[in-house]
């Protein structure tokens, strides 16, 4: 029978399968902690550029994330090495119980500010998708790339 055998030398069978459920257990949890270790090596850097009409109206930059899915947003970069405006504003949103709302936004000065701006410095937890987007003050800008770089891990 599985889970019984006989110890040599004595006629009585032990029973097992408890220990074979047990091991069982062992390695189903061992699974579950290996599938959400996997997740801190981060998912692939989201790393590109956006071209767009940074004066005429804010434009996306990027969007992060994904409706109905979880992350760690570790690291938002955005580079203005390209632009020349004095008002560069760099605004995010997220849905808040479903509608999507501003939530964080800045003024930057290309000309005196670092061209590397750390959007989200540390890590913030997000659900659905992490929009990001651009204006400028400066006409100059239109038609000008806009570097981005993300990093993320799937919560």
């Amino acid at each position: 029978m599985p889970g019984e055998f006989y110890i040599e030398g004595k006629k009585e069978r032990v029973d097992i399968s408890g220990i074979v459920a047990g091991i069982d257990e062992v390695k189903s949890a061992a699974g579950g902690i290996e599938s959400q270790t996997d997740k801190l090596a981060g998912e692939t850097p989201l790393i590109g550029s956006t071209t767009a009409d940074w004066q005429t109206a804010e434009a996306d930059v990027v969007s992060v994330g994904a409706d109905g899915s979880r992350h760690k947003v570790h690291d938002l970069t955005l580079s203005i090495h390209n632009l020349s405006g004095t008002a560069v504003t760099i605004r995010l949103y997220k849905k808040v119980n479903g509608e999507e709302r501003k939530c964080y936004q800045q003024t930057f000065d290309a000309s005196v500010d670092p061209p590397g701006l750390p959007v989200v410095n540390g890590t913030w937890g997000i659900h659905g998708a992490l929009r990001v987007t651009l204006r400028s003050n400066n006409a100059a800008d239109n038609g000008r790339a806009v570097d981005y770089d993300c990093m993320l891990e799937a919560m």
